[in-house]
């Protein structure tokens, strides 16, 4: 069985490694209501931070549900993601969607991530 925690070392932990991402991020990835901001790192795993603020997701329990299935999500895709941060801000209306799209919507935004770095990394390789 394969490691499926979600440690410390797979979370931005300070306002330098989100703002790091925020000035110096090549992949967007949108979905409906979410974009993910990811810039490559050189840990050898992703990680991740999340941004839910008040005024795009008006409630705590909107926004700790969506966080939880963020979290949930990155725990089981990590080991198909490559080495990026990966910066998660919510929309508005994003609160409206249910779990099972929700999720759908995060599984698809992991696989064009995917998609996107291992297009960067071949580019740079055959260069």
């Amino acid at each position: 069985m394969s490691d499926q925690r979600f440690p410390r070392q797979l979370r931005l932990l300070n306002a330098g490694d989100y703002k790091h991402v925020f000035d110096h991020a090549p992949y967007k990835v949108h979905g409906k209501g979410l974009l993910a901001l990811a810039r490559p790192n050189a840990l050898g795993h992703p990680r991740i931070g999340l941004i839910f603020s008040r005024k795009n997701v008006r409630r705590a329990v909107d926004r700790n549900r969506l966080k939880r299935l963020v979290r949930e999500s990155i725990r089981h895709q990590q080991h198909r993601l490559p080495a990026v941060d990966i910066v998660i801000l919510a929309r508005r209306g994003v609160h409206e969607l249910d779990n099972a799209s929700f999720s759908r919507q995060l599984n698809g935004m992991w696989k064009r991530l995917e998609k996107s770095a291992r297009q960067t990394r071949q580019d740079a390789s055959s260069s």
